[in-house]
């Protein structure tokens, strides 16, 4: 209380402290938070940059590569077997691996000029968003607060208001108490008044009494502009006194003057306080309300429209990265159908098309005849008819047991070949859980190490792939000699059983002959 009754001013916000601070707080927070936007959007486009600056290497870099292997099949044989519509599946997929990496190449260029001039744009342009809209939001907010000043400042004046008159009807409110012991006091000696009234109830009334009567009458009449309004009672007493000749004491006088000092004192405060209390009710919804609804539509203020930019920013980025993705899956699509459809036998025949003048089968030989020779067939008549019934048993007999020993070594050249294929053929090309980024790096190592591809497998399947190749070709050559020689004497079986068969029908027609093994006459 003697703070506020002191001669010096003193401010609402000295008496509440915590709201100024606050407030000054608030900005102080709120220019944090854009400082710290402002330092993010800067990283972003840093980031971008140098981003896009990698990219553009990137695409050099597989744009050199490319062409350095292109420009060495355009001079290659190979690529005049394209020309030629002759190309092999294997070669089929290089090429579209060249045309893969020229097309990445190219995406990566994209995303160059997407990060440079649209990304990196946006960002920049979201700063300077940030930094107008606070400013805005800054001035606003100091209309705010100069606002709430105003009002407490209004409050504190009725606030005094209030507490001088309150104290002024406390001081009042004491006065009147202590004039009205001092008047209790006073008439208990008056006991011998009352006859010394009813004594000279007959004097006649004296000029200066009725004068002094009049002049209390008309201060009792006269409102409180005028002067101190004194109560009908006061004023009937002091009558009573003057009519009866008696002098009037002063207390009689002093306390109808406080009770209306008092009076009026007590209405002054109730006035002070019904204006303070409606102040102290508006302050208190103003500052309610700024802490409840304006702070936070200040706090929008300097948010309007950032999270949205931002978005459509990272939404622009993430638009360039699924498209690029979406173009590399589209070209590894169609490596990936190529590789479906290499084919072993299509390249063969494709081999053998190309270089068809090598692989065409040449002229069969004629028989030669040495100096006018003209017999060009087998002879079975005597005395080689015998012989040649003997060689034709003996090639029957071989060529069965060739047979079957050749028909063995195909089926043992069919398992090993099936045993290659489940080797060369084995499911080994998945890679994802290396791709695995929920696991930590060691735990993706270590189960690097013990997959299919770990250098101890590696090895291992190394050694039985070579070990099954060679008896692969130990069995091939085998079987191609067997086989060779099974060509070669069924040729020889075949013509002696042609020749033999026919001496046969010549010998029925002239001499009846014998019956050969074959079934046959033999010409004696």
């Amino acid at each position: 209380m003697a703070a506020l009754q002191g001669s010096e001013p003193v401010g609402f916000f000295e008496i509440k402290p915590e709201i100024r601070t606050q407030l000054v707080e608030q900005f102080k927070c709120l220019e944090q938070q854009s400082e710290s936007r402002l330092q993010l959007l800067q990283d972003l486009q840093e980031f971008f940059r140098r981003k896009a600056e990698i990219e553009l290497e990137y695409s050099r870099s597989l744009e050199k590569l490319a062409e350095r292997f292109s420009s060495k099949i355009r001079s290659s044989r190979e690529h005049q077997f394209k020309k030629d519509q002759y190309l092999l599946s294997p070669v089929n997929c290089w090429y579209l691996v060249l045309h893969q990496t020229r097309r990445e190449s190219r995406d990566h260029a994209t995303l160059n000029d997407i990060f440079m001039n649209n990304v990196i744009v946006r960002l920049s342009q979201i700063s300077e968003d940030v930094i107008r809209l606070f400013k805005k939001s800054k001035e606003i907010g100091l209309q705010m607060h100069e606002e709430l000043l105003k009002v407490t400042n209004e409050l504190y004046t009725v606030m005094k208001t209030y507490h001088m008159y309150h104290a002024e009807s406390i001081s009042a409110e004491s006065k009147l108490k202590e004039a009205e012991k001092q008047e209790e006091k006073q008439f208990n000696k008056s006991g011998d008044l009352s006859m010394n009234l009813l004594r000279h109830e007959d004097r006649p009334q004296r000029r200066s009494s009725v004068k002094k009567i009049e002049k209390m009458k008309e201060k009792a009449s006269e409102g409180p502009g005028g002067g101190i309004m004194l109560p009908a009672s006061a004023v009937l007493e002091v009558s009573v006194m003057v009519e009866a000749g008696l002098a009037i004491p002063l207390l009689t006088l002093v306390r109808p003057q406080r009770q209306a000092k008092y009076s009026e004192n007590k209405l002054k405060c109730t006035k002070a306080r019904n204006d303070y209390l409606l102040n102290l009710a508006a302050t208190n919804a103003a500052i309610s309300k700024y802490y409840i609804h304006d702070v936070s539509d200040l706090i929008d203020c300097c948010d309007l429209g950032f999270h949205a930019s931002l978005a459509r920013t990272f939404r622009t980025y993430l638009s360039a990265e699924y498209n690029l993705e979406t173009s590399r899956h589209e070209g590894l699509d169609v490596i990936e159908n190529a590789v479906d459809n290499l084919d072993s036998r299509s390249d063969k025949h494709t081999v053998m098309d190309m270089c068809n003048q090598v692989f065409c089968p040449p002229l069969k030989f004629e028989f030669q005849p040495h100096m006018g020779d003209e017999v060009c067939q087998v002879s079975a008549q005597q005395p080689v008819q015998t012989e040649l019934l003997m060689r034709y048993h003996q090639l029957q007999s071989r060529l069965a047991t060739l047979k079957i020993e050749n028909e063995e070594v195909r089926k043992t050249l069919d398992a090993t070949m099936q045993t290659l294929q489940d080797m060369l053929t084995v499911e080994d090309f998945d890679v994802s859980d290396a791709f695995q980024h929920s696991r930590s790096t060691e735990s993706v190592k270590s189960a690097a190490s013990e997959t299919y591809m770990s250098k101890i497998n590696i090895a291992k399947r190394r050694a039985n792939q070579q070990e099954t190749e060679m008896f692969y070709f130990t069995k091939f050559k085998e079987y191609v000699n067997g086989s060779n020689l099974i060509t070669k004497l069924q040729a020889k079986h075949d013509l002696l059983k042609q020749t033999l068969g026919e001496g046969e029908s010549g010998g029925r027609g002239r001499q009846g002959g014998l019956s050969s093994p074959l079934g046959c006459v033999v010409v004696p």
